[in-house]
């Protein structure tokens, strides 16, 4: 079919662009036989075309946005770009949610648990029993890449999925601390803190229409501006008063709303926070970048010579100044300390708080994350116009809308969780202990050596 044709696709949206216009304007005429039939011109014009709806309608907005140009261009018309030099292939496994990259890391340690060893496949079967995961056996592999898992060699040759030693200290701390807190009866109210966005076209994913697509709730294309908000709870409080923040984002990359926030936004933010509090409180928190500013930031490593003087000076510690940038380095390298230190934290810390650091990729122990499903919904289920205004004032209602009761019931799941994870541990360890030990130092392999696991 030459509308499959991949040679010359701008030259095939032009065609069904210019058939779209031939039935409007049949549609438009005195006839109203034609009227009727012609109604629905985007419909037929798929049809005819053999195309899809969608494919249409995207045709149609690219060719009105480019004829609206026509006075910029010597070229009369619309004009069309080739819809693969703006393709971006869907990325299965970087493109997954917090909750279903939890989902993932707790099907890898169920195995262990089962005193079983996983291998990639085994992994991506089980996740496909769970949820709707399209991704290949490549994607899998490299989904636990990101996750941070990896393969170890073994003495005796075999390989074993391994979680970065890193990443099961941190989680092993903050399980640890927060369970004491709890074992001990700690009066002070535990704070959770978190971000997250909603767009301006936010809706439901299934909406009822008609077969003709006449009557129901039309969503626009595209994700529309972005709304950032910032704000703090817990089963003692709900949410905090006067810790609220909304606002509109000025990017236009929506990819992340990480990017969307800095440090000093957030530390202005953090502060007002910890005034509002009441009494000491636990504040627990991610380890995102504008969360985890130093309290003093050392030289880095490919600092230049003067720069690294210059702070050395700043420190009232000597050097000679025939010392090479190499020697200076290794005199900053001693001096960093092995346990950073946060600016945020050290603050809190001075307010009367402590600050508790979420383990990387586990927002399953962090309840608003659950509470920001429920505020999401709301603003899906009642966006209908569609429009920036209206979204962030149904965002306050549906953030208004939050009872403690909401906070209490959240705040018990997450504390579950924990408390669970945290016997889940100890096992694990008595499991893998043997494994590790006969682990050579540093020896992992690539996902070229990983073959062999799938057999």
């Amino acid at each position: 079919m030459p509308f499959k044709n991949n040679d010359n696709r701008s030259q095939t949206k032009k065609v069904i662009f210019n058939v779209y216009n031939y039935l409007k304007n049949l549609a438009t005429s005195d006839d109203e036989v034609l009227k009727q039939y012609f109604k629905q011109t985007q419909k037929i014009t798929a049809d005819t075309c053999g195309v899809s709806l969608m494919t249409v309608r995207r045709v149609c907005a690219e060719g009105s946005s480019t004829t609206d140009d026509v006075s910029d261009s010597s070229q009369p018309g619309p004009s069309f770009n080739s819809p693969r030099k703006t393709y971006k292939r869907k990325k299965y496994d970087t493109e997954l949610d917090d909750f279903d990259n939890d989902v993932v890391r707790r099907t890898v340690h169920e195995f262990y648990e089962k005193g079983e060893y996983p291998t990639s496949r085994l992994i991506l079967n089980s996740i496909q029993q769970k949820f709707d995961y399209k991704g290949s056996l490549a994607s899998m592999k490299r989904l636990l890449t990101k996750l941070k898992f990896t393969y170890k060699k073994c003495n005796d040759g075999r390989k074993f999925l391994m979680e970065q030693n890193d990443i099961v200290a941190l989680r092993c701390k903050f399980l640890r601390t927060m369970c004491t807190l709890r074992k001990n009866n700690d009066s002070r109210p535990v704070i959770y803190l978190d971000e997250t966005w909603v767009n301006q076209n936010h809706s439901k994913t299934y909406i009822w229409q008609n077969e003709d697509e006449t009557e129901g709730l039309k969503v626009p294309t595209g994700k529309g501006g972005r709304l950032i908000v910032c704000h703090a709870g817990s089963s003692h409080y709900g949410f905090i008063k006067e810790a609220k923040l909304i606002f509109r984002s000025k990017s236009g990359n929506t990819e992340d709303y990480h990017n969307q926030m800095n440090a000093e936004v957030f530390r202005s933010w953090f502060v007002q926070m910890l005034q509002s509090l009441e009494e000491s409180c636990v504040i627990v928190m991610d380890n995102a970048p504008y969360h985890s500013m130093l309290e003093d930031n050392f030289p880095k490593s490919n600092a230049r010579k003067a720069d690294i003087q210059e702070w050395l000076n700043k420190k009232n510690i000597d050097f000679s100044l025939l010392e090479t940038v190499a020697e200076l380095r290794e005199r900053v390298k001693v001096l960093i300390p092995t346990e950073k230190k946060y600016e945020l934290d050290e603050l809190a810390l001075k307010m009367g708080h402590e600050v508790v650091r979420l383990p990387p990729y586990h927002c399953q122990y962090n309840p608003i994350e659950m509470i920001w499903a429920q505020v999401k919904g709301q603003v899906a289920s009642k966006n209908t116009t569609f429009k920036m205004a209206d979204v962030e004032k149904l965002m306050h209602e549906a953030i208004d809308s939050v009872k403690k009761e909401n906070w209490v019931n959240c705040v018990r799941h997450a504390e579950r969780i924990q408390d669970e994870d945290y016997q889940k541990e100890k096992h694990r360890e008595v499991i893998l202990e043997p494994i590790i030990l006969t682990i050579r130092p540093g020896d992992s392999s690539s996902d070229d050596d990983d073959e062999e696991d799938d057999i």
